[in-house]
């Protein structure tokens, strides 16, 4: 019964992927931090979304001591962006950024770098 319920909310709502931003900061911090989150969001309309979007945000703030003792904040800064998924199916792309760099071949050498590691995770899984 519950799989069916599951498979009816996919049909019937509509997905987006949010980006949501948060703010690290800490005491001991020579440069500002930021995390941007990808999180998938059903919802009926746009407007909802972003605004489930934002709630995520704003419940996911917290204040914490590191392993140094000192408080680090992360703060919710907002959503920077809400993209539809116009269909859910293998291999459908659901978000994609240009990244641009004067170090192109550090970059790709960087990527297979990642890529290996992901093999190697996958394998220890199995």
């Amino acid at each position: 019964m519950y799989s069916l319920l599951i498979i009816l909310q996919v049909l019937l709502m509509n997905w987006y992927i949010a980006k949501i931003i948060f703010g690290i900061n800490g005491e001991d911090q020579s440069k500002k931090q930021f995390d941007e989150q990808l999180r998938l969001i059903v919802a009926h309309e746009q407007e909802e979304a972003l605004l489930k979007a934002r709630m995520i945000g704003l419940n996911e703030e917290e204040s914490f001591l590191n392993d140094k003792n000192k408080i680090v904040k992360w703060e919710f800064i907002n959503v920077a962006e809400l993209v539809p998924i116009t269909k859910l199916e293998d291999g459908v792309e659901v978000y994609s950024r240009i990244h641009e760099t004067d170090e192109a071949k550090s970059y790709i050498h960087y990527i297979h770098q990642k890529a290996v590691a992901l093999r190697l995770h996958a394998q220890a899984m199995n």
